[in-house]
C-alpha cells in the first residue's frame, strides 16, 4: 500500500523524533533548563520590618501605664524592638531623641535594683511608669529567680505593676531583667556597671 504525501511527511516526522529519543536514552541525557538560582534566591528573600512593641505598667485591676524614659523634664518612649520573626527574646530600648539607648538593671547596693538608661555619654537616665494623675513610679528590680529578676513599677502606696510589653497584633510579652553571667558585673557600658539585662519574653505562669 503507498502511502500519500502528507502520510510520508508524518512518518518522517516520527521516525526522526523516535532516533532523537534513542540517542537521548543512549546517553543517558536528560532535557535540562537553565535555571538562574541568584534570580530565585533574591525572589525569596525579604527584608523583616521591624515591629515595634509598646511598654507598660500593668496592675491585676486593668490598670495600664505609660512607661518612660525621663530627662531634663521630658519624657521618651520606651518601645521593645522585634526585628525578625522571633518574639522569644527581644531588646527593650529608650528612645531619646534620634538615638536608641541601651535600658539596663544597674549593679547597686539597694536591695531594689535600679532600672535605668545609659546615654552615649554615660548619662544614666530615669525609667518611671506614669500614672493618669501625674504619679511617677519608680520601676525596679524587686527580686530574682534563678538568671531572672522581676521588674514593678511600685506606687506610694507600696502597690506594685508589672512590665509588660504589647505588640500591635496583642500579643504580650514580660519584660524582665536577665543575667548571663554569674558575675556581679555583667557588663559594663560607657563606665556603668550593668547587673542584667532587660528583655521582653514570653509571659510565664
Amino acid at each position: 500500500m503507498r502511502l500519500s504525501l502528507s502520510e510520508s511527511k508524518v512518518t518522517l516526522l516520527l521516525a526522526t523524533l523516535a532516533f532523537f529519543l534513542l540517542l537521548l536514552g543512549c546517553k543517558n541525557e536528560q532535557p535540562k533548563i537553565s535555571i538562574n538560582q541568584d534570580v530565585m534566591e533574591a525572589a525569596e528573600v525579604s527584608e523583616f520590618e521591624t515591629i515595634i512593641w509598646n511598654v507598660k505598667a500593668y496592675h491585676p485591676t486593668g490598670t495600664l501605664l505609660d512607661v518612660k524614659a525621663m530627662k531634663d523634664g521630658h519624657t521618651y518612649d520606651v518601645k521593645a524592638i522585634q526585628d525578625t520573626d522571633q518574639i522569644s527574646i527581644l531588646d527593650v530600648k529608650a528612645f531619646v531623641n534620634e538615638t536608641i539607648l541601651p535600658v539596663k538593671v544597674l549593679v547597686s547596693p539597694d536591695p531594689l535594683m535600679p532600672v535605668k538608661a545609659i546615654a552615649e555619654d554615660g548619662t544614666i537616665i530615669d525609667i518611671k511608669a506614669l500614672t493618669a494623675d501625674g504619679q511617677i513610679l519608680d520601676i525596679k528590680g524587686v527580686r530574682q529567680s534563678g538568671n531572672i529578676i522581676h521588674l514593678r513599677a511600685i506606687d506610694k502606696d507600696g502597690e506594685h505593676y508589672t512590665i509588660e510589653a504589647i505588640s500591635p497584633k496583642g500579643w504580650i510579652n514580660d519584660v524582665k531583667g536577665v543575667k548571663l553571667l554569674d558575675t556581679p558585673i555583667e557588663q559594663t557600658i560607657k563606665g556603668v556597671d550593668v547587673y542584667a539585662h532587660i528583655k521582653a519574653m514570653p509571659q510565664t505562669y
